[in-house]
């Protein structure tokens, strides 16, 4: 997005020289997306950024996939997949569990209380949601700090690594794009600025606010790229640190942005998804459903409508409140309900008849809608819910 911020030392004119305190130069590395036609930064770097020395392969995680065949709902409870003795085991890069994926986007989730390796995502933008705990997520354009709540929002190819801390694990939904990762073009002028109807603005967006110097040799960076057609994984060595930049300027940079911040659009009757709406990428969009006054018609049903998606997979992420809904599916904190296009879904039984006269929603998730199906990961595989699919007729295909 078009929202310029300068940290650091750059020099007054971009592409000319900038020279250290000693008189040498700073080498100015230009990070940008679509082949210099679209948002960029320019980083200044101690030393030259291209320099390695070794590379070799990393060994991703299970990344195979099983189609929702034949076709039902799922429940999925991602609170089952990290007993509390792997947490100081797990990264939360290196440690993801692929949940659901295809050929746009990947789902993963994560609980950990190691430091991460140094890590970059040179198949696409990241968008990491907090679930809880807290992390200071380093990158080479600086610092950022994370807690529950916070979106951490990482451009592709953005070398950065997660140190949780605090008294509880760190919970993380991570969704890795093949794409980019953008606002809603509705909320942007055409010069790209927040309009004034958006339920979020410039000031909610938290980047890094100074450089980060580290030093050290032969340092490894873990790199997820594309290769054969599909994600692959190397470990590059560089024989300086990475995190060299003294300052840099642009419109690409990572930034936190905390749910509660976004603020939710109502009316009258029931709103449609779209209201919701935080980001977009290529096939998919993330939205937020958030503690917020209901329809206020006085005939309104609060609760969502039934509804055909033809053209996605929804996927929701329960991260907080009560969600009026679900109530009596066994869905809680931790879990996530996908209905596949192809199949009406809604409210459970009862949930229409008891929202009636309701005021305030106190609830909260992540939903992610895809425009190809899904498919699941071994994560996902392993913590599903088998009665979910039954709970709208109140009879399985045994009974």
């Amino acid at each position: 997005m078009a929202y310029y911020r300068r940290v650091g030392s750059v020099p007054p004119k971009r592409h000319t020289q900038h020279r250290t305190p000693d008189g040498g130069l700073y080498y100015e590395e230009l990070m940008g997306e679509e082949g210099f036609s679209s948002d960029s930064s320019l980083l200044y770097h101690r030393g030259i950024p291209s320099a390695i020395v070794d590379s070799r392969v990393w060994e991703l995680p299970e990344t195979s996939t099983t189609p929702n065949h034949p076709l039902k709902p799922r429940h999925l409870k991602l609170h089952d997949l990290f007993p509390k003795e792997t947490w100081a085991e797990t990264d939360v890069v290196t440690g993801r569990r692929l949940v659901l994926g295809n050929a746009d986007v990947r789902l993963s989730y994560v609980v950990s209380t190691k430091d991460s390796p140094l890590y970059r995502n040179a198949s696409g933008d990241e968008i990491v949601y907090v679930e809880s705990g807290q992390a200071t997520v380093e990158t080479v354009f600086g610092s950022l700090e994370a807690t529950s709540g916070d979106y951490v929002f990482l451009p592709m190819s953005t070398t950065h690594r997660w140190l949780p801390h605090g008294d509880g694990p760190l919970r993380a939904y991570a969704i890795e794009a093949g794409s980019h990762i953008a606002p809603p073009t509705r909320y942007l002028s055409r010069h790209g600025q927040f309009l004034e109807h958006a339920p979020y603005c410039e000031r909610d967006l938290h980047g890094p606010a100074e450089p980060l110097l580290r030093e050290g040799t032969d340092v490894e960076v873990y790199v997820k790229h594309r290769v054969g057609g599909g994600i692959g994984g190397s470990v590059l060595v560089y024989p300086e640190h990475p995190f060299d930049v003294v300052g840099w300027d642009g419109c690409l940079y990572p930034f936190t942005f905390s749910v509660h911040d976004f603020e939710p659009i109502t009316g009258r009757v029931h709103q449609p998804p779209p209201v919701h709406q935080a980001f977009e990428g290529t096939n998919f969009v993330i939205c937020n459903f958030v503690p917020r006054k209901v329809d206020y018609h006085p005939l309104s049903v609060p609760v969502p409508y039934y509804h055909s998606n033809v053209d996605s997979d929804e996927i929701m992420f329960y991260c907080g409140g009560d969600y009026e809904a679900r109530k009596g599916s066994g869905i809680g904190q931790g879990s996530i309900s996908w209905h596949p296009g192809g199949h009406s879904h809604g409210p459970q039984p009862g949930a229409v008849e008891k929202s009636l006269g309701a005021e305030f929603f106190d609830e909260l998730a992540v939903m992610v809608d895809t425009f190809r199906p899904l498919e699941l990961g071994e994560g996902g595989l392993a913590c599903e819910d088998p009665n979910y699919a039954w709970t709208w007729s109140g009879r399985g295909p045994a009974q």
